[in-house]
C-alpha cells in the first residue's frame, strides 16, 4: 500500500470576495456550523462543518465572482440521503431567491436513478445537492453521457 492509496477528501476551500455573506449563505441556508473564524483586517476566513468535523473553509481574498473558464474548481457537490431531503432544500433555496441552473430535480443522465438541484452561492460558485436515488423519471440535463448538471 502507498502512502497516496489512502487518500479521501478532507475539505473544500472557496476564495469568497464577502465572508459575512458567504457565512450566511452556507451558514443560514445550507445549514453548516462555524466551527472557528477570523476577521482581522488582513485575513478573514472561517472553517465549516458538522457535528465538530470539517467540511468547508471560507477564505475572503477573491476580488471576482466564480469563473467557469478558469482552472480549478467545477463545481461542488454535496449529497444527502433522500430526494425528499433534496426537495427541501429547494424549497429553502428558492425562497431566498438563489440562482438555479435547472429548475427542479435533474438526474445525473438519462435514466439515472441519482440526481440532484444545481444552483449558485452568491459569488457563483457552482453548487450540487444530490441524493443517490429517487431521481426516476427527471430529465438529464445533457442528452448522452453524465452531465453533473454544469458544462
Amino acid at each position: 500500500m502507498t502512502a497516496t492509496s489512502t487518500l479521501r477528501t478532507g475539505h473544500i476551500g472557496l476564495n469568497v470576495t464577502d465572508i459575512d455573506r458567504s457565512l450566511t449563505f452556507y451558514g443560514q441556508l445550507l445549514g453548516f456550523d462555524v466551527l472557528g473564524e477570523r476577521k482581522d483586517e488582513d485575513r478573514r476566513f472561517a472553517f465549516l462543518g458538522r457535528n465538530g468535523e470539517l467540511t468547508l473553509t471560507l477564505w475572503q481574498q477573491a476580488d471576482d465572482a466564480y469563473a467557469p473558464a478558469r482552472a480549478g474548481l467545477h463545481h461542488l457537490a454535496f449529497q444527502v440521503e433522500t430526494m425528499e431531503q433534496v426537495r427541501a432544500a429547494e424549497a429553502a433555496l428558492t425562497a431566498h431567491g438563489v440562482d438555479f441552473a435547472y429548475e427542479g430535480v435533474v438526474a445525473h443522465e438519462e435514466g439515472a436513478s441519482s440526481g440532484g438541484i444545481f444552483f449558485r452561492d452568491p459569488d457563483g460558485t457552482r453548487l450540487e445537492i444530490y441524493a443517490a436515488d429517487g431521481a426516476e423519471g427527471a430529465q438529464a440535463a445533457a442528452v448522452e453521457g453524465p452531465a453533473c448538471g454544469f458544462f
